[in-house]
């Protein structure tokens, strides 16, 4: 029996999981769950990084209470945000949120320094304006005094790794999300970097996932009571990386997945990246994946919507759980409006954006949760149709069986939207698909488990799904219609 703690850090909430694996089997114990909340402050918006450290020594603590022995400890985060660290190892500007305005209108001006062509060619990444790569080149261009006396750059997950252990190193999914990462080398394109105004020395030599750091420190160890002997592993840093390595998938059969959550990416799994001119048109994303896979994914704003909606009402005094929503939008009038989910980058005023673009769009204007919640699924859902088709389109294959995970999973009714809307069977689960994907990649690193079809294996043996057949399509088409005209 192995226990492997997986902190798992997401753009809402954090977990420490404990995965205890046993005979091909893997069970998970919660020990401890905490808000991830960015602070503003009058130079922007930030991540609150050492309260965030403070809670997962917290975990850890739990864990030492428990006597829970452990085999490892990894971290798991979002992408593309980072810290900057000094050359006596001090953290010398609290990492941003990738929310932050300082990045508004920097494309415009990244691509007047060297064509979205050329930047897609050397990293095969999808055009986001909060990519490393421009959040950087911000920095740059605004005269960041941090920037010229950082020593190395630390990505979330690394950051935390190197506060457990003492060991600064890049692991390599969470790097390929910078858009600096050459994905034919796995390796920093270091020249694209300096072509933006950045020394390149500040990034650090790749590590693969499951690669062994170091082990817990001893304060840390004294003060958690946990063996200061406890390895602590790169994990798919990633937690997408990780979401996809647990996806209960058959070997070589065609499927594509969807990480849903705040954000939802949805993709296929590939040997090599694909840096096409119809990948590049089609905004298509090659991220590294574990046991040296592909994640030739697109990002789409997801559950982001709603969860925006949901913290606008309790401010104005109602409380919803996530049940209720989807069970008021099961019940309101269906196909009132579409919108485009990834028109709603910024925080705030959820409900009254999607009102405001529904009538400025000269579509019926939806009130209450209900119908909000509703617009909100089912747009997501008509976004996932047309992100299938370029991605079949592109990879010149067809799809048969969309397996979603994470907590995005849980929700019945978005399951059913996807089904009918794209005509496929949508299988569901784990919910936990991020944290799994830690423990097993961590297990993979120890040598527990042999290679990515292993891990897959434990997951079926471990973890129910939920199965949605395609329904009814009445109405799906129309809307569908609709939402190609918002994007056109």
């Amino acid at each position: 029996m192995k226990r492997f703690l997986a902190f798992d850090l997401g753009a809402e909430s954090g977990r420490g999981i404990v995965g205890i694996l046993s005979g091909g089997n893997l069970s998970l114990q919660e020990v401890h769950r905490f808000a991830n909340t960015p602070v503003r402050l009058p130079q922007g918006l930030f991540w609150d990084a050492f309260r965030l450290f403070h809670e997962m020594v917290q975990g850890i603590q739990q864990v030492g209470k428990e006597r829970i022995p452990l085999n490892g400890i990894g971290v798991d985060t979002w992408g593309v945000d980072f810290g900057l660290v000094g050359r006596d190892g001090t953290l010398i500007e609290n990492p941003r949120c990738y929310r932050d305005s300082r990045t508004d209108g920097i494309l415009e001006a990244a691509f007047a320094r060297m064509p979205k062509e050329e930047i897609y060619a050397r990293t095969g990444i999808q055009f986001l304006q909060f990519n490393t790569l421009f959040q950087l080149f911000a920095m740059q261009r605004g005269g960041a005094s941090s920037l010229p006396a950082a020593h190395s750059m630390l990505m979330m997950p690394d950051l935390f790794n190197y506060w457990l252990c003492g060991r600064a190193a890049a692991e390599i999914t969470i790097a390929s999300t910078s858009q600096i990462l050459d994905p034919k080398r796995a390796d920093w394109d270091r020249g694209l970097l300096e072509s933006f105004g950045v020394s390149p020395s500040i990034l650090l030599d790749p590590v693969a996932p499951g690669a062994r750091l170091g082990t817990l420190l001893p304060h840390l160890a004294e003060a958690t009571r946990v063996s200061d002997e406890t390895p602590v592993y790169a994990t798919a840093g990633h937690d997408t990386a990780c979401a996809v390595a647990a996806v209960p998938a058959i070997a070589g059969g065609n499927w594509c997945y969807i990480s849903s959550g705040t954000w939802s990416l949805l993709g296929a799994e590939l040997d090599a990246p694909v840096l096409s001119a119809k990948a590049l048109s089609h905004g298509f994303t090659n991220e590294m994946g574990a046991d040296g896979k592909i994640r030739f994914l697109k990002n789409i704003m997801g559950l982001w919507l709603l969860q925006e909606c949901r913290r606008a009402w309790a401010r104005d005094g109602a409380e919803y759980s996530y049940e209720e929503l989807m069970n008021a939008a099961a019940e309101a009038e269906p196909f009132l409006a579409v919108v485009d989910p990834d028109a709603f980058l910024a925080p705030g005023r959820m409900p009254d954006k999607i009102r405001e673009y529904c009538s400025g769009s000269g579509q019926r204007t939806p009130q209450g949760p209900g119908q909000i919640g509703r617009v909100i699924l089912e747009s997501l859902a008509v976004c996932y149709r047309k992100v299938l088709e370029d991605l079949e389109e592109t990879l010149g294959r067809r799809m048969e069986v969309v397996h979603i995970v994470g907590g995005g999973s849980q929700n019945r009714l978005l399951n059913q939207f996807v089904a009918d809307a794209t005509g496929r069977l949508v299988v569901a689960g784990p919910a936990e698909a991020t944290a799994v994907g830690n423990v097993l990649v961590q297990a993979m690193g120890s040598g527990d488990i042999a290679n990515l079809d292993s891990a897959r294996e434990v997951v079926k043996n471990s973890f129910e799904v939920r199965r949605f057949e395609p329904r009814n399509s009445e109405g799906w088409e129309a809307a569908y219609t609709r939402f190609r005209e918002r994007i056109a």
